[in-house]
């Protein structure tokens, strides 16, 4: 065995996330009988006990071929689908048959394969309840799977940038990859009904940024203003019918649910207008309650409850006056 030589050429292989490896190793001399198998080391250590076997003719390894079949030279290896947890270190290993069992004959000096990951496309969080005008509000932007672990991020609110802290990076959930996280706080105002915060994410695989994006809106609670009238105005005569209006306006979202009392028992109200949006993006709407004056009901309260968004009642009340009719 003194004329066999085994020749591993690369030192070291950067391949992208989802490309073809390729890992070169040739035989030449002297005719060793036993396979030619390719291993990885599974840390820094070496030794059988730290090893895995990544292909020889015995097993199946659906990923990886030979790229030279049935060879008695050359034992390169094609590995294709690369995904981050492929890094490590690569030997091509000649073993010697000995029964009943096979020894460990010559291996190459070791390939050390980097795998280069873009992130996942950035995906952008807001808070679990909304918010109204005024309050402070954080979102967080995520990114992962990617390697290596240098990465930079830029928030924007529409096209204006928002200052951030730096992004935590993580180890990922498989080895050799990493995780993102950036936070940005602001303070909402009723006008980012329109606006669009963006997360731009920038890695060394990337040629162009990724981009997460949230909409504003979907943050975003403005509170209704509620007022009641009384058509005709004033006190109305014994008989006639009175109408009472409750305006409800400014709100977003658009859920909402009207309900009117009289006194304090509730009133049945089929009379609801559409629900129409301003060019601010706010909704409104109108709530019709039409009752027969009866000197029963002289002094009663009619009050408009407006629940919004599942926040606290907004109300707002009209007394009904009743006069008796003028007698000649």
């Amino acid at each position: 065995g003194e004329g066999f030589k085994l020749r591993q050429p690369q030192d070291a292989v950067s391949v992208a996330a989802g490309q073809t490896l390729t890992l070169n190793c040739t035989i030449f001399g002297d005719n060793i009988n036993g396979p030619v198998k390719w291993l990885k080391s599974r840390d820094s250590g070496n030794g059988p006990g730290n090893e895995q076997v990544v292909y020889n003719d015995a097993g199946t390894f659906p990923r990886v071929t030979w790229a030279v079949t049935k060879s008695n030279t050359d034992f390169t290896i094609h590995i294709r689908d690369v995904q981050p947890e492929d890094a490590g270190t690569y030997y091509c290993v000649k073993f010697r048959k000995k029964v009943p069992d096979e020894i460990e004959f010559q291996r190459g000096k070791g390939t050390e394969v980097s795998v280069h990951a873009e992130p996942t496309r950035p995906v952008v969080s807001g808070p679990t309840r909304r918010a109204g005008p005024g309050e402070s509000v954080s979102f967080t932007c995520t990114a992962g799977r990617f390697f290596s672990e240098d990465i930079s991020v830029k928030w924007f609110k529409d096209k204006a940038p928002i200052s951030a802290q730096q992004p935590q990076v993580t180890p990922g959930q498989t080895k050799f990859s990493y995780d993102m996280s950036s936070t940005v706080t602001m303070t909402l105002q009723q006008d980012d009904l329109r606006s669009q915060l963006v997360c731009e994410v920038q890695h060394s695989t990337l040629t162009a940024p990724l981009t997460g994006t949230y909409e504003l809106r979907e943050a975003l609670r403005v509170s209704p203003s509620v007022r009641v009238a009384t058509d005709p105005r004033g006190p109305v005569e014994v008989n006639k019918t009175i109408s009472f209006i409750c305006n409800v306006e400014g709100f977003y979202p658009g859920d909402v649910d009207v309900t009117w009392l009289e006194n304090r028992t509730e009133v049945k109200v089929e009379n609801v207008s559409k629900l129409l949006k301003n060019p601010q993006g706010l909704f409104k709407l109108r709530s019709l309650l039409e009752v027969q004056a009866t000197e029963e009901n002289n002094g009663s309260t009619f009050t408009c409850w407006v629940v919004h968004d599942a926040q606290a009642p907004v109300s707002a009340m009209a007394v009904l006056w009743v006069t008796a009719p003028d007698k000649e």
